[in-house]
Formats: C-alpha cells, structure tokens, sequence
C-alpha cells in the first residue's frame, strides 16, 4: 500500500528549476532511496515532502490525505520526520537529555515545569540510546561525540515521535567506513514500524539498506526501480559515467 504519494512537484528558486514534475511513490514498509549527481534536487524533495519548502506545483499525499500545503508540524503530526545532514543535537546537554527532550515534544508545559516526564521516561530514554548503541555514552556531552556517534543521536532523537516515515538526507556524510556499516544495522529494525526516504551519495551503503530507488537528475526523475534494475539502467550508468 502506497504510504507516500508525490505527484508532479515542482520547485524553482528564481530562474534555477530545482524539481521539473517529479512523481515518486513509497509503499508502507519500506526504504526508498533517492540519488543523483549534486544538484539534481534530492534535498529539494525531502523538504518539499516535509514541508521545509512548499512545492510551487504538484501534490503530496501522505497516508491518503493530500498535505500537499499542510504546515510542516501538521506533517509532523501526521506521522512525517526529517532529519537535515548536519546534526543538530544540543552540544552543552547530556546525550540522555538531547534523547528526553524529543521525547518529551508531546508534553504540557505544567508536566514539563514539575519534572514529570523526566523520572517518568528513563526507560524509554535508555531503550532509545540502546537500540543506537548511545546507551553507555548517555552522562556524556552530545558535543564530544564522534560525528558518527551525533548523526545516530538525532536519528534516534527523529524517531522518538514514532513517525510512519522518515525522511534522512545523507546521514552516513562524514563518517568512517566502519560507521557507514554500523548505521546501515542501526537502521534496518526501524523497517518494522517506519517507512524511510534517505537522500544519499554512498552507492554501496544504499543499495545494501534499500527495496527501490530513485533517480533525479537535473529536477527531473530519470529512473525508478529495484536496485538491480537500476544498477543494469542505461541512462543511469551514462549520468554517472558522464560526472565522474
């Protein structure tokens, strides 16, 4: 079943045509990766979904309801994530109090003022550092992190909502080969209960996490397909060669 349905978005900053009528369609478990040389509008698709950016044209259907000028927290509500290249976490607080504050985006303002939550979401908080092997580091400061270590903090810190899809522009940036590998683990247990959209330029890391990608070049969608139908795609092979 069709989780995400994105019909015809176009995009343009000024003169520079980002997205030319791209259409993509993810289904309910699982992961879909858009590549594409730089440029190409990736980034630009993920905020048009998210609603970082409005689309100046075109549709965008989450779980059958057209959100397509939905602000991003009623995206947010409806079960959408995103998480931006470069980590975010909060480098002055704990590893667990980065965790409990994403956890606690859904509390009233009194149960924040007395505390509440925070004895109340200790399990919670620890289980979610767990499944990111963040569990031991949580008394660290998020700021002496590896970089690796901080992208795995604010993706457990974007799943915190339970959000039906995530959205992750190219996560694996910047890390060692070792974090590439361990990341793509990290993420394949998600598949049980969130859907993923993941922008990335790591082809091996890619293929071996996702069912279907996508291809964009120049704003436009070039091929869509299994990873081997991909990999074997004439015009795919001819835009990479033509950029390397």
């Amino acid at each position: 079943m069709a989780l995400l349905e994105v019909c015809g978005i176009k995009k343009s900053f000024g003169s520079l045509r980002a997205l030319d009528g791209v259409a993509v369609t993810v289904e309910s478990g699982t992961f879909h990766g858009l590549i594409g040389p730089n440029g190409s509008g990736k980034t630009t698709l993920l905020k048009a979904i998210a609603g970082a950016d409005f689309a100046d044209g075109g549709s965008v259907v989450f779980a059958g309801r057209d959100i397509t000028w939905a602000p991003p927290y009623e995206r947010a509500r409806a079960g959408i994530s995103l998480k931006f290249q470069i980590p975010a976490v909060l480098r002055e607080l704990s590893v667990y109090d980065n965790m409990l504050l994403a956890l606690q985006a859904d509390q009233t303002l009194w149960s924040l003022l007395r505390s509440a939550t925070r004895r109340a979401k200790y399990d919670e908080v620890m289980s979610a550092l767990e499944s990111f092997r963040l569990a031991e580091r949580a008394d660290d400061l998020a700021g002496v992190l590896s970089h690796g270590q901080q992208q795995w903090l604010e993706i457990a810190m974007a799943l915190a909502g339970k959000p039906r899809l995530l959205l992750l522009d190219e996560p694996t940036g910047g890390m060692s080969l070792e974090e590439r590998r361990v990341t793509g683990e990290l993420l394949q247990p998600i598949k049980q209960h969130c859907s993923l959209v993941i922008v990335e330029h790591d082809l091996d890391f890619i293929r071996d996490i996702c069912d279907r990608l996508t291809v964009l070049d120049q704003g436009r969608v070039l091929a869509t397909g299994t990873v081997a139908e991909i990999q074997s795609n004439k015009s795919v092979q001819e835009i990479y060669l033509r950029r390397a």
